[in-house]
């Protein structure tokens, strides 16, 4: 069971003081969390790409990279790389020179979107928007399964024998599909035997379990074991030394944000009665002692299966010191209490 943190940079305003950290610290903050991370026994840190400007997260394999060096065993992936809009060769080579200068520990996890400013941006029409996923990612599984590739689809130039370099150290590089619930995202990874990760941001967790088993039913038909596929869950939360602080001090920058969504996309208002019902055993927010966050996790496992774990603690800009000890929290008491638990019971 791997255990590990999730973040999209951001750079909304504090909810209490109104200042805007700028993105230059942000990207300093985000190396600093991952070497904490590193320290405190977490297995994986994922970056998420956004091209918004609440979020410093245009370019995360970047990031990533100045963290290799600095760190010694945690994994360092996209969360998500938002494929449908990039190249499938840069990805690969940006994620292979992060693999060469990690030593191995980069992955790519890759996704459509849930915001769609990166189309405009590069000069793609959302009216293709599945369809240039699934090109797309044809191509970056063509070039990561061999060094010469020769590939013609509808939205890039064809290639014709021609090399990707460098290389990644992993063969082949780990590349996951992220999904927000779709049963078609489910269906395409399964068939290609890819590891699933599930963003679980609403709702009760359990409600995933149908998706799990669509996935690992179309993995079983293509002929791969989905006992050996990896699936993951990305939900938002926090660790404090006691809930109630941790629900105190994880709720405005929530709120902010949230709304700030609500807004954009004609959701619901979101208020503290909706944030506390989330933080219950059965609900999607991750929020509390580390007792009580552990327990949720190990509930997750027993529900879904999972093999890793990300929490996203930032939701909306939190301060540093206080996301820094959440990510201590998580790593060297949340992470144990769940690991001695599932040993118990293996």
């Amino acid at each position: 069971m791997e255990i590990g943190i999730s973040t999209f940079l951001e750079t909304t305003p504090d909810p209490v003081t109104g200042q805007i950290i700028s993105h230059a610290e942000r990207l300093r903050n985000a190396v600093e969390e991952i070497i904490i991370a590193d320290q405190a026994g977490l297995d994986v840190y994922g970056i998420g790409e956004h091209h918004r400007p609440d979020y410093a997260g245009t370019a995360p394999a970047v990031v990533l990279a100045a963290a290799a060096p600095v760190t010694k065993r945690i994994r360092l992936t996209s969360a998500v790389t938002v494929l449908s809009s990039d190249d499938p060769v840069r990805v690969y080579q940006s994620f292979s020179t992060l693999d060469g200068l990690s030593n191995g520990r980069a992955e790519i996890m890759a996704g459509r979107g849930s915001f769609i400013e990166s189309f405009p941006l590069f000069g793609y029409s959302l009216d293709d928007y599945d369809e240039l996923f699934e090109e797309k990612l044809e191509l970056l599984l063509a070039i990561r399964a061999s060094e010469k590739v020769s590939w013609r689809g509808g939205h890039r130039p064809a290639i014709q024998n021609l090399g990707v370099y460098p290389r990644s150290v992993q063969n082949p590089l780990p590349v996951w599909i992220a999904s927000g619930g779709n049963p078609e995202s489910a269906v395409r990874a399964g068939t290609l035997g890819l590891p699933i990760a599930f963003a679980i941001i609403g709702g009760m967790p359990e409600r995933f379990a149908p998706l799990v088993a669509l996935y690992k039913e179309a993995a079983a038909r293509a002929g791969h074991d989905p006992a050996k596929l990896p699936i993951a869950t990305h939900s938002h939360g926090f660790v404090g030394e006691t809930t109630e602080q941790a629900a105190d001090r994880f709720y405005p920058s929530t709120a902010a944000q949230m709304n700030v969504i609500a807004r954009e996309r004609g959701w619901p208002p979101y208020n503290r009665a909706t944030f506390d019902a989330a933080r219950s055993l059965r609900g999607a927010l991750y929020v509390g002692d580390p007792e009580y966050v552990a327990e949720k996790i190990i509930l997750l496992r027993q529900n879904l299966g999972i093999t890793r774990f990300f929490l996203h603690v930032n939701v909306g800009s939190m301060p540093h010191r206080e996301v820094l000890r959440a990510i201590e929290l998580l790593g060297t008491r949340v992470a144990p209490i769940v690991r001695r638990e599932l040993a118990r019971r293996s």
